[in-house]
């Protein structure tokens, strides 16, 4: 009896271990064949002059070196207004926030925060600050409504990443003298460091490819100088401008245009994601070696 039953589950063992399998393979095909179908339509298409050179609206062989630059420009500026907050708010959540129906409503706002669809949030955007703080549409209006994409997901991986740091480690430093916020500063915060990268780098990621927000907040026309550090000017992105080629463009090569912007995208958000990750696994290394 008690062999049929330990083979029965090591059968059933087995079976949830290829399904897990054949998922997790599935789901890499499937991202393979669509990453390499992109790249295979858009790369040729890349070139020194597509990236740096500046867009046309009805001339063949335009690039979009503006909206290159202001997708990182907006992304940079979007987690500068982020990130502290973020932060601020991940860190008064885990250590500082008792349970109550204060902390139960912020945790209740941030997660429907995450649920809004990006159109609202860019109508929202358009609304405060284009027309009632009469930003008009520019990469500064950009940047703040993107900061409100950016803020639940940074939010609650801020605070899940600082509740995974041990207890120990926060009774050890308040045990040699340390403040309370000296144990979050210099205890807490590197050993949630690897968690908030990871956080920031999905964020990230996402930011890069967004376009409803940015439609109705930084506009779809870019300065004529690159690159314009103007945070007044309007500012273009490579998702926008794909998208504004393919709907009212009239650029005779916007096929090919939308197909380099794609590969584009692409290969930029995998050298951004390497760029966080590596950094992140070598901290995460660093920090597992020192606990032994």
């Amino acid at each position: 009896m008690n062999g049929t039953y330990a083979k029965r589950s090591y059968l059933i063992n087995h079976l949830a271990t290829a399904v897990m399998w054949g998922a997790g393979l599935l789901i890499m095909g499937i991202l393979a064949v669509f990453l390499l179908y992109i790249l295979y339509q858009g790369a040729p298409v890349l070139s020194w002059n597509f990236i740096t050179g500046r867009s046309s609206d009805i001339n063949v062989g335009g690039g979009v070196g503006a909206q290159f630059f202001n997708s990182f420009y907006i992304l940079v500026l979007s987690l500068l207004f982020s990130i502290p907050v973020a932060i601020g708010a991940g860190v008064y959540l885990a250590e500082y926030a008792r349970n109550s129906r204060l902390t139960d409503m912020i945790r209740l706002s941030t997660e429907s925060l995450a649920t809004v669809p990006s159109i609202v949030l860019g109508l929202f955007g358009m609304i405060i600050f284009v027309n009632m703080l009469g930003v008009g549409f520019s990469i500064i209006g950009g940047s703040l409504t993107l900061m409100l994409l950016n803020l639940p997901v940074l939010v609650r991986v801020t605070e899940e990443s600082i509740r995974t740091v041990p207890v120990s480690y926060r009774e050890a430093s308040l045990a040699l003298g340390a403040t309370k916020w000296q144990t979050i500063w210099r205890v807490v915060l590197p050993n949630a460091l690897p968690g908030i990268i990871t956080g920031i780098t999905l964020t990230a990621g996402r930011a890069l490819g967004e376009t409803a927000i940015l439609i109705f907040t930084a506009g779809t026309t870019v300065a004529r100088q690159i690159p314009n550090f103007d945070v007044t000017a309007a500012g273009e992105t490579l998702a926008v401008h794909m998208w504004y080629v393919m709907a009212v463009g009239l650029v005779p090569d916007r096929m090919e245009i939308a197909n380099g912007i794609g590969a584009l995208l692409i290969i930029t958000i995998l050298a951004f994601n390497l760029m966080f990750t590596i950094p992140g696994q070598l901290l995460q290394k660093k920090l597992s070696a020192g606990k032994h």
